[in-house]
């Protein structure tokens, strides 16, 4: 006879396996480790697109006073009573005639604008999904206006440091 998976107990063969109350304690145990893994993968989802947005803030911020600059330095050409800053997101990916390049080559500042990534509907533009602030305005009332001098999230929730992301 073989000493394989059962064995033979008088007429009866006892089969060797995990009993009921085995299988509930390793279900408990799964479900356990379950629920401390899925806060950690939200945080870890929410901290990305966080990373993503203090990215897209800067790409685009910098965009922003690399056009003033060349406004500063000639290169674009701006009326007396413009700000120097872009009119639009756009125009940063668009670009500018430079007014020092006789052939009339343009400057540009963007190769895409970035989505905001809190931003909840997907299926609007990208230069869209940001708060526009003007020269004229308040940093604490940001509001649209004819120049684009900074960008915001607007986002209404917090980042996981505790700051409204609007802020940023």
């Amino acid at each position: 006879m073989s000493s394989g998976a059962f064995r033979l107990v008088g007429s009866r063969a006892k089969v060797r396996g995990f009993t009921l109350l085995e299988l509930l304690i390793c279900v408990v145990i799964v479900a356990i480790l379950a629920s401390i893994a899925m806060p950690m993968a939200e945080m870890a989802r929410q901290r990305n697109q966080e990373e993503e947005l203090r990215h897209a803030l800067r790409n685009i911020r910098d965009a922003i006073d690399a056009y003033k600059q060349a406004v500063d330095a000639g290169r674009i050409q701006k009326s007396a009573d413009e700000s120097g800053y872009p009119s639009t997101l756009t125009i940063l990916v668009d670009g500018v005639a430079d007014a020092k390049n006789p052939s009339g080559d343009k400057i540009y500042f963007l190769r895409r604008i970035p989505r905001d990534p809190f931003f909840p509907d997907a299926s609007v533009v990208p230069e869209k999904t940001w708060g526009l602030r003007s020269y004229a305005s308040s940093a604490s009332e940001p509001k649209p206006g004819r120049d684009v001098y900074d960008i915001y999230s607007m986002s209404a929730g917090d980042g996981l440091d505790g700051t409204s992301r609007r802020d940023w």
